[in-house]
């Protein structure tokens, strides 16, 4: 595996979320990459006093927004390329209020019926910032 600084993560979300909805995502997206990303996140770490805190994401993380258009595309780019992670987050998936009702929807939902409002992305820095480097940031 190449060094952890020639990595780059990034969360895109539609610019059509409002704010709260747009946090959620990315708050959610983060989540995932946090769990399914060996070694992003790194060691606890003690402060000066002695105190440990809990190790936080090696790498920046950027909360970006896109149209619809753009974040299908990087959902499809990012599909593309066996060396990038990504996790996309649907308008399906945000509108449960539970894990199981999620998975209810989810199994009678065809791929081509999601609509993708957010993606996380992990991977090589060169194809990441392909697809996310003129994104604004999320405000």
């Amino acid at each position: 595996m190449a060094e952890k600084a020639d990595y780059k993560c990034a969360i895109v979300v539609s610019d059509q979320l409002p704010t709260g909805l747009g946090a959620n995502a990315a708050a959610v997206l983060s989540l995932t990459l946090g769990h399914r990303v060996d070694g992003l996140v790194g060691s606890d770490v003690k402060d000066a006093t002695g105190v440990i805190h809990p190790g936080i994401a090696y790498v920046p993380v950027p909360i970006l927004k896109g149209t619809q258009d753009q974040v299908d595309a990087i959902v499809q780019a990012a599909a593309a390329h066996d060396d990038v992670f990504f996790v996309s987050f649907s308008s399906l998936a945000q509108g449960c209020r539970t894990y199981e009702e999620y998975i209810d929807k989810m199994s009678a939902t065809p791929t081509a019926d999601l609509n993708s409002v957010g993606v996380g992305l992990h991977g090589p820095r060169k194809p990441v910032n392909k697809m996310v480097g003129a994104l604004p940031l999320f405000r």
